[in-house]
């Protein structure tokens, strides 16, 4: 047996193993991307098992939110929740995240350049309002619930300018899904996003996968080689004529005022907004991704605080170390400490 036989063959346990875990990848995993096997229905049985999980979750995490935002969020798939803090800590958490410097990275995609700063506890010592809001209920409970799991998610300053580079459109801009299964994104905005800044698109009702949607996995996860290279990867693109043959309704915009937390499964078809113009805005940006077929919604390494926040850091640096031998593509370029407002190319000071 060749080394890269040999390679393969050490390999094939791992990857089967993913079967049953959050990887979703149809390029970098041969089982996963195998026609036979999604003929037999492999991807959309995932998508229907990690469906009723979640469901399951969520039953047992309701009294985590009012009933009326169970009923929203069940037709939906997104809660938009206006007035999140008081007019004077909103002032605060806004002018102390406007004043922070801080270590940042950056990725462009188009013409769209995207800044993340982590909230890691140095960080945070800096934003007493921020991190105040990180550790109450009307944060954490909403969060909870629509990630079905008591995740510590992974917390970040974000900043997107758009129109940032000359370049291709934004490809955020393009109605996807970020993966297979249940998961949660969410944003405190800092300004007002107005419809011509490109603000959060949702096609409400996507979050769920009824028979159609099954189908239509189905018939993904077998023309995948097709697709562009994040639809190989395994966040789906779909065009609006597919919406009206799946069942669903027209995109809905999401411009909404500063102070607004908005929190979306982000299973459900989504985009960022084009924009009409060259704009920057600032939010408190969540993420929660979990092996998405655990039945139990406790027991997560990240939920501690001291994990939690700095689980993005770490993986920055394990992701750097393994671009370095060759194993993996890092993206996300560190640019050095940032204010989150600053405009591309700002000074690189340490």
């Amino acid at each position: 047996m060749d080394g890269l036989h040999l390679a393969r063959a050490l390999l094939m346990p791992v990857q089967l193993a993913a079967v049953a875990t959050s990887a979703r990848s149809f390029a970098g995993n041969p089982i996963l991307g195998s026609e036979r096997l999604n003929r037999w229905g492999l991807h959309a049985r995932r998508v229907a098992l990690a469906q009723r999980l979640a469901a399951h979750r969520r039953d047992r995490l309701a009294d985590l939110i009012s009933e009326e935002d169970r009923a929203t969020f069940a037709r939906d798939g997104i809660l938009v929740k206006r007035d999140v803090l008081p007019p004077g800590s909103f002032a605060r958490l806004k002018a102390e995240i406007e004043a922070l410097r801080a270590p940042a990275r950056e990725v462009t995609q188009g013409n769209a350049l995207t800044r993340l700063i982590p909230l890691t506890p140095g960080v945070q010592a800096a934003l007493p309002e921020t991190r105040a809001l990180l550790a109450s209920p009307a944060w954490q409970a909403p969060l909870d619930y629509v990630a079905s799991t008591r995740v510590g998610p992974l917390l970040f300053i974000q900043t997107i300018i758009s129109h940032a580079t000359p370049g291709a459109p934004d490809p955020q801009t393009e109605l996807h899904s970020d993966t297979f299964y249940p998961s949660m994104k969410a944003w405190l905005y800092l300004q007002d996003v107005p419809a011509e800044d490109g603000p959060f698109v949702y096609v409400p009702g996507s979050h769920r996968a009824t028979q159609r949607r099954l189908w239509w996995e189905r018939a993904s996860s077998l023309a995948w080689r097709e697709g562009d290279a994040h639809s190989r990867r395994g966040s789906l693109r779909v065009s609006e004529a597919m919406l009206e043959r799946l069942g669903y309704g027209a995109p809905v915009t999401y411009a909404v005022p500063a102070n607004t937390l908005l929190i979306a499964d982000t299973y459900g078809f989504h985009a960022r907004g084009p924009s009409l113009r060259p704009s920057t805005r600032v939010s408190l940006w969540a993420q929660a991704r979990r092996n998405p077929f655990l039945p139990f919604t406790g027991g997560s390494l990240t939920r501690p605080r001291w994990v939690r926040d700095r689980q993005a850091a770490f993986f920055w640096q394990l992701t750097d170390g393994l671009a370095r031998l060759g194993l993996a593509r890092q993206p996300w370029h560190d640019v050095g400490h940032r204010r989150p407002g600053d405009p591309p190319g700002a000074g690189r000071a340490a």
